[in-house]
């Protein structure tokens, strides 16, 4: 029997250790049920802990993972770690330990106040990035990539992070900050690996129309992908002092205003910008360059920047008018973005036509609109009438656009084509945590894979870690890891020293929960074909264009080396809105906001953390911590306690008419389907807080009926006990199970947590009867029980016929007489 007053420490206590040795968590091995396999985003493990902002996604995923279960679904819903990479090394360095000691204690801090919150992780299939049995496999999927001919070594010039002292993908610089603190980055040349993801770049856009994704998301993908359909024209050049003729290839969107080109521009970085500079030129072209590596590409392509330049003392002929034209380097123009060097035409693109009047170059109008009046003082940038472009003048740019492919192609000069925004993923890192690059370097024959049979490259243990800052990795220094044997000749060669990116280690891992301890591969295939794709995927939006793009390209590889059956790893995503403090800021120590679930759990208990995540708001949108509206949770786990187990029933009224406790009974079963379908469906939906607002307003409705007498003990009001009991489990687990037990429904049928999820009728959801509050002059005087489908007139005459309403009413004039349907009468009179 329960005891008198609810008491979660108590029942945290006793049902807990149950649980763990009944293994109520571990995932199922009928393979011949439907599967629902829900995963959290691979979490990094931090130093400082977990706050309860933490919890905004990992209590609704484990929500829905209880009701799968309920549902009859085989669900896996497993936890492990990112581990690998700068968060955990520059964490490692700030207190002076390894990282390998700092990773297993945060680990092991995570993996207890994940229990504080009663997470159901199936923890038999943990996995931990750092460990050889892990990135083991993530190596052999760096090999795959190279004998694919997608993983290649190149020299450029390279975003690089003093303060890490490492390289840095483009994906990973903000703002022209490095994206792990706000310190500005530069560049440097440097020899790099590179995974050819540009290859995949019309897959990666496609397939984006066959999840169920955030719209927000699949457009920032997009964007940073960046498709544009256009043409190339190649335009040509005297090199200065050789006269040698130099291609200079362009890439436009508008090929429709070839005829109002004025100037050309390189981009700095482009190796043309040497070639094309004249003797009087060079000193200010090198300066100029050397100070545009400084800055970030946002910086430089910033509509809000003056645009600045140098002229290179060449000039173009373009190839369609045969004009001469003069060429500048200017940061502007980016390197990747096309083929690096830009046509310029001021007269109708808003950024040529900036730089154009900063050094006062030509500007010519070859494109009018509609009006026949080119604008004044600004670039006219839509689409028009050719104007004053030979004999194109006149048509409309999208015949015009066609006729100019046209006359390139068949003139050989130029072809339309496809160009996309975004470049190779770039996954060397000059630091020391992280899986070490499967490369060994020989004089004689290149760059050889380690054979696959001679993974792991195990990580070397070393005391002294921190990054050089010379371009080259920590393991450089270490003799015994470097020097090795050629996989090819034999013969003496290095290791490759820079580790992969982080990246890389969560580009897989939804693949290996399935089948964490094989030895043999990175996944069964049989295994992976039952599990995967992944039915739900949760987590911040932060990683659009990082994560989640780099595991699509990598599932896209898989499938076409016939690895796995699908194409996109992740059908369902969802990101969860951040949790702000209760000063309405971002949670840090630093602010002293921060909300642990160590301290709630401490004051509330678990289930009442566990609801309040849910309650908070809208699962999408930014909420604030509120000390004061948790209590209000916490005191309808105190109201379910006292309804379940009757400490209420000295409130019973003494008698009930026969039809009054038939009718209570009747709507008490209306509510209870009511709530199933509600709870059911807000849940699949993500509208966690209606689906506790409806598991309230049945505790309301039964509060309710249970003052009548002769409700308690029968069939209706057992049903709606189980049906509360088996809707609260998935959100309230300890809550539901003790009373699940004090009912004596687990002697006969076990856990509450392993029983069917209830089902609702739908011809059970309509109302037999509504009760009509009856306003008159705005006070409510009367309360009318009619059937559902009472006509207005009907409903009329019978509230006009009540006593009450008739001493109101008589002797005065009715003004208005208004219903709404199934919730007032309001009456005015006069």
């Amino acid at each position: 029997m329960a005891a008198d007053r609810y008491d979660f420490k108590a029942l945290q206590d006793k049902w807990k250790p149950r649980w763990q040795a009944e293994g109520l968590y571990r995932t199922g091995n009928d393979l011949s049920r439907p599967k629902y396999y829900c995963l959290d985003f691979f979490p990094y493990p931090s130093g400082s802990g977990l706050s309860v902002g933490h919890l905004r996604n990992y209590v609704p995923t484990d929500v829905i993972s209880r009701m799968k279960r309920m549902q009859g679904f085989n669900v896996l819903h497993p936890m492990g770690w990112d581990a690998f990479g700068l968060p955990a090394e520059n964490f490692a360095l700030q207190k002076g330990v390894h990282p390998a000691i700092t990773t297993s204690e945060n680990v092991a801090n995570y993996k207890r106040q994940l229990a504080l919150a009663e997470t159901s992780y199936d923890w038999s299939r943990e996995i931990n990035s750092s460990a050889p049995d892990y990135y083991r496999w993530t190596q052999w999927f760096f090999l795959l990539l190279h004998e694919r001919g997608l993983a290649y070594q190149a020299e450029g010039y390279q975003w690089f992070c003093e303060l890490c002292g490492t390289v840095l993908a483009n994906e990973q610089v903000e703002n022209g900050n490095c994206w792990r603190h706000e310190k500005p980055v530069g560049k440097r040349k440097l020899k790099q690996w590179y995974f050819r993801i540009t290859q995949y770049a019309d897959r990666l856009l496609a397939d984006l129309d066959t999840v169920d994704w955030p719209d927000h998301i699949k457009l920032m993908q997009r964007n940073w992908i960046g498709k544009s359909i256009g043409s190339e024209v190649t335009f040509q050049a005297e090199e200065p002092g050789t006269g040698a003729r130099l291609d200079l290839p362009i890439f436009t969107t508008r090929i429709d205003t070839i005829f109002g080109v004025t100037y050309m521009v390189v981009a700095p970085e482009s190796p043309l910008v040497a070639r094309l500079t004249a003797p009087a030129q060079k000193a200010a072209v090198d300066a100029y360059v050397d100070a545009s590596r400084a800055k970030s590409e946002i910086e430089r392509t910033s509509t809000d920047k003056e645009k600045t330049g140098v002229f290179l003392g060449s000039y173009a002929i373009n190839p369609l008018s045969g004009d001469r034209v003069p060429i500048w380097t200017a940061d502007y123009v980016l390197a990747h973005y096309g083929t690096g060097i830009v046509m310029a035409v001021p007269a109708h693109d808003t950024r040529d036509y900036a730089f154009a009047r900063g050094y006062d170059l030509p500007i010519r109008v070859v494109i009018m609109p509609a009006s026949g009046d080119a604008p004044e003082g600004e670039a006219y940038t839509e689409p028009g009438t050719m104007h004053a472009s030979g004999r194109f003048t006149g048509l409309p740019s999208p015949e015009a656009i066609g006729a100019l492919n046209a006359e390139i192609e068949s003139r050989g000069i130029g072809k339309k084509t496809i160009n996309f925004k975004f470049r190779d993923w770039l996954i060397s890192r000059q630091r020391y945590w992280g899986a070490p690059i499967p490369v060994v370097h020989c004089n004689g024959c290149g760059a050889q894979p380690v054979p696959p049979e001679q993974l792991p490259v195990v990580l070397p243990s070393m005391s002294e870690f921190r990054p050089s800052g010379t371009g080259k990795g920590p393991l450089a220094t270490v003799p015994e890891f470097v020097r090795t044997s050629c996989p090819k000749c034999s013969g003496p060669a290095e290791r490759e020293t820079d580790t992969m990116d982080g990246f890389a280690c969560s580009s897989w891992y939804f693949l290996r929960f399935p089948d964490s301890t094989n030895n043999r591969a990175a996944f069964d295939r049989e295994t992976a074909q039952y599990w995967l794709p992944v039915d739900l995927y949760v987590g911040g939006a932060e990683h659009a264009v990082m994560h989640l793009l780099y595991a699509r390209f990598w599932t896209k590889v898989m499938y076409d080396a016939g690895l796995v059956s699908f194409q996109e790893p992740f059908y369902r995503l969802r990101n969860q809105g951040m949790v702000l403090g209760s000063d309405g800021q971002k949670m840090s120590k630093s602010k002293g906001n921060v909300v642990t679930p160590d301290e709630v759990v401490e004051k509330y208990g678990c289930d009442t953390l566990r609801a309040f995540m849910l309650f908070l708001g809208s699962f999408e949108t930014e909420v604030a911590w509120s000390d004061e509206a948790i209590t209000g949770i916490s005191r309808f786990h105190y109201r379910v306690w006292d309804l379940i187990t009757g400490r209420r029933d000295s409130e019973v009224k003494p008698a009930t008419s026969p039809d009054a406790l038939a009718s209570a009974m009747r709507e008490l079963e209306r509510q209870r389907n009511v709530a199933i379908k509600r709870v059911t469906q807000e849940v699949e939906g993500f509208s966690f807080n209606t689906a506790v607002a409806a598991l309230m307003e049945l505790s309301n409705a039964m509060t309710d009926t249970s003052l009548l007498a002769g409700v308690r003990g029968s069939e209706g009001w057992e049903k709606a006990v189980e049906t509360m009991l088996l809707l609260l489990a998935p959100i309230s687990p300890f809550l539901s199970e003790e009373l699940w037990e004090a009912t004596g429904r687990r002697e006969r049928s076990g856990s509450v947590h392993v029983q069917s999820w209830p089902t609702w009728e739908e011809a059970a959801l309509a109302r037999q009867t509504v009760e009509y509050p009856v306003q008159i002059n705005g006070k409510v005087r009367d309360r009318v029980n009619v059937a559902a489908d009472t006509a207005d007139d009907a409903l009329r005459a019978v509230v006009l016929a009540r006593e009450n309403v008739k001493k109101h009413v008589e002797g005065k004039q009715i003004a208005k007489f208004i219903v709404v349907p199934g919730r007032l009468v309001s009456i005015a009179v006069k």
